[in-house]
Order: C-alpha cells, then structure tokens, then sequence
C-alpha cells in the first residue's frame, strides 16, 4: 500500500482505457447504427485521464489548481444556464472569486474555514451583496440559485481536492492520492457501469420524470458492480477494512446516481439537454461531475470520520 502502488493503478486505468478503446473500435466497424456520440466519448476519455494523471504525478499544489479549474468551468456553465438578474453581475463576481479562495483554505490544509468560508460566509455574504443593487424583484430565486450553484459546483468539488492533503495511515500510506484515486476511479466506473447495464438489459424505469433512459437494472447492475470492485481495491490504495469498503461501494455508486439525477432534473427544468459542449461526447463539465458533486463530500466525511 505505497505510493508505487497508486502508480500501478494508474496504469491499470491506462490499460482499461486501452481496452475500450479497442472494443469501441471493432463495434464502429461492425455497427451499422451510427456510433459517433461512442467513439466521441471515447476520445474524450483519453482527454480526462490525460490530465488527470499528469496533474496527479506532477504535484499536490497542480492537481489542487485543476480541481479550482473544474470548479470555475461547472460555475461559468451553471450561471450560463440558469435565468439571472441584469443587477446580479456583481454578485456574480463575488461569487467567482470565491473559487481561489476555497481552494487556497484547500492548499493550506485549514479545514476550519474549509468547512465554513462557502456555506457560512458566502451564503450570509451574498445575499447582502445582492441587496446592495436595491432591486428586490426575484431576490429570493436569485440568492436561493446562487448559494445552491456555489455549494454544487464549489463546495461540493473541493472536498475531492481536499482528500489530496490528507496524510497517510497505519493502515495506508498512499494517504491523500490513494483515497482520491479511488474516489475518482470509482465515481466513473460506476457511471460507465449503471449506463452499461441499463443498455443491455434496462427495462424497468426507476425515475422517467426526471430521467427517462435510467432503469431499475442499470441502477442495480451498477451499483452491484462498483460494489465489488470497491471491495477489491480498496486494500492496494485506501486504509479500510472489509467493512468500511463495503459502506463505500455502496455510498459511492447511490450518491452518484442521485447527483446524476439531482442535475438531469435542474437540465430539465431549464430546457437544455447537456450544461455545456466542451467536452465531445459528453456535454459540459458539470455533465461529468454531476456524480462527483455528491459522492466526493459523502466520501470524504465517511473517510474522515472513521480514520482521521
């Protein structure tokens, strides 16, 4: 359980990328149905696990900048979405600027104003800044937006960010980047998994209000399977034992479900299919951490509690 082994993962994530990309390649030979959104998504894995990595190996302080990043971009397209006040632009700012301070409490190890700074001071901050405009008109849909996009698309995300800092353990000492590989590796295997399964044998519609394509077999088959492989990864790059990897391939694979969903019912709410198009074959940015805006706070308290 060293840091040699987190590279080893690495490359088995290389590896397991390799392989679908094969796979994906024989079926756009064989298919006769077009499989262009596939091959596109496939593609823009390469991206992901790209930086992903290079940030990962480089440093702490690199991976910390690219977390704030993601945070900035999932913002950006959230308030690109959502109906805003002409006097909020202001508020806007405030909230933008929020993002590099969350991120350096982050950098500094402070949990204390780490835990606090967005859903203490931001929430009681910017409604006072909004006020300032003296525009009451829609003034509770405005702050209510703001705070729930603040603690969605930052407050949410630092918390992967913050695993990085965490030490090592008797049981572990991948410490920090072990536990955020896993939470990572996992969060997007399990979508991967419950899409997976829901194609090849979903008949039963868990919740068609808000997502018509998810189904009570991709639901189970999902978490059935992150569940598993939870269990089996758990001891190369994480301090738990046989009980609390249980708890989190279970935690994990229904808390991203329900960021999946919570996101697919505000996509619907506003009429818009995907948050973005940066990335090809999978929408915008907070497309893709839609799960990791639930799992990594759940995970990182039920990490903190039991073992630090």
């Amino acid at each position: 359980m060293t840091l040699q082994t987190i590279h080893w993962a690495l490359i088995g994530i290389w590896a397991l990328l390799a392989a679908a990309s094969v796979i994906v390649y024989v079926i756009s030979r064989r298919s006769k149905k077009p499989v262009t959104e596939l091959v596109q998504r496939t593609q823009s894995w390469w991206v992901m696990v790209a930086i992903f990595t290079i940030s990962f190996l480089v440093s702490n302080t690199l991976s910390i900048i690219v977390f704030g990043l993601v945070s900035f971009l999932a913002l950006k397209e959230y308030f690109s979405m959502i109906p805003t006040r002409r006097t909020d632009r202001r508020v806007l700012f405030w909230a933008y600027l929020s993002i590099p301070v969350q991120y350096f409490w982050v950098y500094d190890s402070y949990y204390g104003m780490f835990a606090v700074f967005i859903p203490v001071y931001m929430f009681l901050f910017l409604p006072f800044a909004s006020l300032m405009t003296q525009k009451t008109d829609g003034f509770l849909r405005a702050i209510g937006t703001l705070n729930w996009g603040m603690m969605l698309c930052v407050f949410s995300i630092s918390h992967a960010a913050f695993l990085l800092i965490l030490p090592p353990t008797e049981e572990s000492s991948a410490g920090g980047p072990g536990l955020l590989l896993y939470l990572i590796f996992l969060t997007q295997f399990n979508d991967v998994a419950q899409y997976t399964w829901g194609k090849m044998f979903g008949r039963r519609k868990i919740i068609p209000g808000v997502s018509p394509n998810k189904t009570w077999e991709g639901f189970l088959g999902g978490v059935a399977t992150t569940f598993v492989l939870a269990i089996v990864t758990a001891p190369l790059v994480t301090p738990f034992d046989l009980a609390h990897a249980a708890a989190a391939g279970l935690l994990i694979p229904v808390a991203g479900f329900i960021g999946d969903v919570t996101v697919s019912a505000l996509k619907r709410d506003l009429g818009v299919k995907d948050t973005g198009s940066l990335i090809p074959g999978h929408g915008g940015i907070l497309d893709r951490i839609d799960s990791l805006t639930y799992t990594a706070p759940l995970f990182f308290h039920f990490t903190r509690y039991f073992y630090y």
